[in-house]
């Protein structure tokens, strides 16, 4: 990592366009107000530099008192450390309070978990500073570039109208995001015409990382195809957002009208008041469900959201759905959401735990599904490790490359035009309905075979096939582990 320190340039006396273009979204979104005590993310790298020198500027006539916090997690050894140093240099000389975070994190297996540990460990923190210290807003650096990878990222994710709506200018009332409309062009010209310095971080040139890649091959060629596309992506957000706003309000009422509690705290969902609402609606409607009773408030994906729709609609009673946040269970007029401690069924007796039609199959978990009551034992090893396990008669084993896909993974009946690419085929698909009258598989055997599936594809047709795309390769190092075992020999 380099400290890159720009020669100031500026004229004397005139304020930045920069600063302007901040001050007007500040006022324009009511981001916060004169008098006003904000805590400053702060990295050490551009974004964050330029937001907290603009801040700087302007709190002598915006009255404002500023708290800057640094998070080292010493994840790239004397690079962390030198970060931290650079921060608490440059806030000394400006008298700004700085707070220092060593937060501990475990290196998980995919660079996005850790990311994404990161993250979470990072926010959970700035609330709590924020409690503490009375707080009015936290601030962070994101910025239009930022907002246009974050709508990319969620495009190929296949995320819906709110994923594509991508980063809000204010969240919670709390975290806020002054130069969502600045480009990072627009922060490379602040900072060198100030002479304002920063720390360049080498993991973001890494292309292991998804966004480094979105950041470093997909952005430079919209760039070539429309010089304007992260103003674009920029504008398109806020519409995105505006539309989110009024269809969340619409949401809002339906939860009142089709979602209810039992005496037990349960929730009860009507079956039809549901059917007779726009697709739309009820896919946003499931959303909002599955979110307020995730522990952690995390949203669902689409495939979640679909899994859970259909099992509404089909409305047969008795039928039960494992899911991440608990399991819903069709009754004659309802389906009534009962929450689990971790999401999954299990240390029940088999009745209890019933048909179901998706389980969702955390990393590593034991799960159960379907009329046969199928376990599902998912671990995550290395290679050496994975191959010398022992192969069962009555236990069906399959190995996959765990660096080839991502999560969650669910396991699922087979759909109507489900394809996949079996191995041996040399990255040929073929339909799984196809493959089913190949083998000779019966329509009513059919609903009784688990597919293993994760958001890029059917990793496995348990028992018949794996997908050619997720196999062991020479370079694999990394597996993840399914066992399978039926209810009795010979299940699968």
């Amino acid at each position: 990592m380099e400290t890159t320190i720009n020669k100031k340039t500026s004229t004397p006396n005139v304020r930045p366009a920069l600063l302007n273009e901040m001050v007007r979204t500040v006022r324009e979104r009511a981001l916060f107000l004169p008098g006003q005590h904000l805590l400053v993310a702060v990295s050490g790298g551009p974004d964050s530099m330029a937001l907290l020198s603009l801040l700087h500027r302007l709190a002598q006539s915006w009255r404002l008192s500023l708290t800057a916090v640094h998070f080292n997690y010493g994840l790239r050894g004397e690079e962390s450390d030198g970060d931290e140093s650079f921060v608490r240099t440059w806030c000394d000389e400006r008298r700004i309070p700085l707070l220092v975070q060593r937060p501990m994190l475990s290196k998980k297996s995919r660079a996005s978990s850790l990311q994404a540990a990161a993250r979470e460990v990072r926010y959970a923190a700035m609330r709590r500073i924020a409690r503490d210290l009375r707080v009015d807003r936290i601030v962070v650096g994101h910025t239009a570039n930022d907002q246009a990878e974050t709508m990319l990222m969620w495009m190929l994710r296949g995320a819906g109208l709110s994923g594509l709506a991508g980063m809000p200018y204010k969240r919670e009332g709390l975290i806020v995001r002054p130069l969502l409309a600045s480009t990072r062009k627009d922060i490379l010209t602040y900072l060198d015409q100030q002479g304002v310095p920063y720390r360049s971080d080498s993991s973001n040139e890494k292309p292991l990382y998804r966004r480094n890649r979105i950041r470093m091959e997909i952005m430079p060629a919209l760039a070539r195809l429309n010089p304007a596309a992260v103003r674009v992506l920029q504008r398109h957000a806020e519409l995105l957002r505006d539309e989110e706003a009024y269809l969340e309000q619409m949401v809002d009422g339906l939860m009142s009208l089709v979602v209810s509690k039992s005496d037990e705290g349960r929730l009860r969902l009507d079956r039809q008041g549901i059917a007779v609402l726009p697709v739309a609606l009820q896919r946003r409607l499931i959303r909002r469900v599955l979110r307020d009773c995730d522990e952690q408030e995390r949203a669902s994906g689409l495939d979640s959201i679909e899994t859970v729709r259909r099992f509404l609609l089909k409305g047969q009673s008795g039928n039960r759905l494992t899911l991440r946040s608990g399991t819903l269970i069709q009754k004659q007029d309802y389906a009534e959401l009962s929450r689990s401690r971790d999401g999954r069924l299990t240390g029940v007796s088999a009745e209890d735990r019933g048909l179901t039609e998706a389980c969702r199959l955390t990393v590593p978990s034991v799960a159960y599904w379907g009329r046969r009551n199928y376990q599902f034992q998912v671990q995550l090893m290395p290679r050496d490790e994975a191959v010398r396990l022992p192969l069962e008669r009555s236990v069906h084993r399959a190995l996959f490359d765990a660096d080839r896909f991502s999560t969650p993974l669910f396991v699922r009946t087979w759909q109507a035009g489900d394809r996949f690419c079996p191995k041996g085929m040399r990255g040929r698909t073929k339909k799984l309905q196809d493959l089913f009258t190949d083998l000779k598989v019966g329509r009513e055997e059919r609903a009784d075979i688990p597919l293993v599936v994760a958001p890029e594809g059917i990793l496995w047709v348990v028992g018949k096939r794996q997908d050619d795309r997720f196999v062991l390769r020479d370079s694999t190092t990394r597996c993840l582990v399914v066992t399978v075992t039926g209810q009795r020999e010979g299940a699968l």
